[in-house]
């Protein structure tokens, strides 16, 4: 499955089935892959900069913390950044480290600008596995995408 309309379906199919508040749900591969495939589509990476900075970068991505570091606080410039750094026609996708918060903020967006929005499973790290550890078990990262440190 490579094509733009293939996977965008899949993503809105995982989204009407997970009762999800905006367009759908992709995996770390289909995100990438859309990435490459959609004209002007962004990913939105909002992580905190304490993230990025020790446990890496996704190379063009957008970075917009949705909490803020170190205050631990919600950005309450978020969708006013997010105006300013993507272009309203763009298509969506948010990650972070989990897809907790890159959950919230697609129902956020999409909820306030009727944008297309999709969230990245997985996020950046992945679930913890046994031991408690993120980076082995699914994930941006574990699935060999592009990243640095």
């Amino acid at each position: 499955m490579g094509k733009l309309t293939d996977l965008l379906q899949l993503a809105c199919e995982r989204g009407h089935e997970l009762g999800l508040p905006y367009t759908g749900a992709l995996t770390p591969e289909e995100a990438y892959k859309v990435w490459q495939l959609a004209p002007g589509a962004k990913l939105v990476d909002v992580r905190t900069r304490a993230e990025w900075d020790w446990v890496g970068r996704i190379p063009g991505a957008v970075e917009i913390e949705w909490i803020s570091y170190p205050e631990n606080r919600p950005n309450s410039h978020f969708l006013a950044q997010l105006t300013q750094q993507t272009d309203r026609e763009s298509l969506l996708m948010f990650i972070c480290r989990s897809g907790v918060r890159s959950h919230q903020a697609a129902a956020l967006v999409s909820q306030a600008t009727s944008r297309d929005c999709y969230n990245v499973l997985e996020g950046f790290e992945g679930d913890k596995d046994a031991s408690g550890q993120r980076g082995r078990i699914g994930g941006w990262r574990h699935a060999g995408l592009p990243w640095h440190n």
